[in-house]
């Protein structure tokens, strides 16, 4: 059905590094890195935060959960509030007995805690983004609390480029993205997995809507080696991450996030930036927060504004338990492979309007 639209690559925004800010700042990457990043695609972090600045994060994660599992327990979804299990068992006991119980999490946390907001905007972070986008910064509104329980179907990601849930006109806009784990992210438990090189080329191949029972866009291996020259021998990186380090990726690089096959919830948070000046390519459905400006290095960020509008509200659903989550990603690529969520997304009238291409 639809394809990418034929926009023109620009390789050099992917791998070139820019003007590097004369003022040394905390945080900010040394020239190796910074030619890792945009050489290879990706960068980790260990040690970036300590564990005193994350343990706001985590406490925010609870009190989310408890209001979700409240909710539920209220409504007769649940019967049991496992209020005895701790931060990375709880959910996974929720969501066995209410399946789906991630989905309306992850449509339930779209509002920033203090703590969200402080990680966000932290300065070290940010000094970093600098780095590789210059010094005006918006936070993108594609931001993610991701819950992934032992052996989940819903939290394991395919193979997918992040642009692939973008509109077309942000093709040519380099979106850093940093994603940091709650806890120390392995192969066992489920980290990243990154196609080294991957977006050297700047093209952004074809994917299929939608992977399995989820609401994923997927591109598939003969794709990455066809479209993007990938070596799925050579170019495959395992990317574990210890508690208190940050994953760097771009939204042109392929990357996949495992199955979990540990005892324990694996909590992360993905958190994205642009260039205010450009398109964020999210459907006009929620602006940029502005996060830094040459113009006014005392600003602050209006995050009250930007959380009033609820990127969620694309069917109008008024089920707040509603475990499905379709949107217009799925109607760039065509939808080729049904399920619960791709038969949602059709039901609603406007959604062949959402892209055209």
């Amino acid at each position: 059905m639809l394809q990418a639209p034929e926009i023109a690559p620009n390789p050099a925004l992917f791998t070139s590094i820019p003007e590097t800010p004369q003022q040394k700042k905390p945080g900010q990457l040394t020239n190796g890195q910074l030619k890792q990043f945009f050489g290879e695609g990706y960068l980790m972090v260990p040690d970036f935060f300590s564990k005193d600045e994350l343990q706001p994060v985590r406490d925010a994660i609870e009190t989310c959960v408890d209001s979700l599992v409240n909710k539920l327990y209220d409504s007769g979804k649940i019967k049991d509030k496992h209020i005895e299990a701790g931060l990375f068992q709880r959910f996974a006991l929720i969501e066995k007995e209410f399946p789906g119980a991630g989905v309306v999490l992850h449509k339930h946390s779209g509002r920033l805690s203090q703590a969200f907001r402080n990680l966000w905007s932290n300065d070290r972070l940010l000094n970093v983004v600098e780095q590789m986008i210059g010094p005006n910064i918006a936070g993108h509104p594609v931001w993610n609390l991701r819950v992934k329980p032992p052996q989940c179907e819903q939290a394991t990601v395919p193979w997918h480029q992040d642009n692939a849930y973008l509109d077309s006109n942000a093709l040519n806009v380099l979106q850093p993205t940093a994603w940091i784990p709650l806890l120390d992210a392995t192969e066992l438990n489920g980290c990243m997995k990154v196609a080294r090189g991957g977006h050297k080329s700047g093209i952004l191949g074809k994917h299929i809507a939608c992977a399995g029972d989820t609401w994923y866009v997927y591109m598939t291996e003969e794709e990455m080696v066809k479209t993007l020259g990938v070596n799925m021998k050579e170019d495959i990186v395992t990317c574990e991450v210890p508690y208190g380090g940050v994953l760097f990726i771009n939204n042109m690089i392929p990357h996949v996030s495992l199955e979990n096959y540990s005892n324990d919830i694996r909590w992360s948070l993905d958190l994205r930036w642009q260039r205010p000046d450009l398109p964020n390519g999210f459907y006009g459905l929620k602006d940029n927060v502005l996060m830094r400006t040459s113009d006014n290095p005392n600003m602050e960020i209006d995050f009250d504004t930007f959380d009033k509008v609820d990127r969620n509200k694309i069917l109008e659903d008024t089920d707040e338990f509603d475990t499905t989550i379709p949107g217009p990603w799925m109607t760039r690529w065509g939808v080729t492979h049904h399920n619960r969520h791709t038969a949602k997304l059709l039901e609603s009238p406007g959604a062949t309007t959402w892209h055209k291409s």
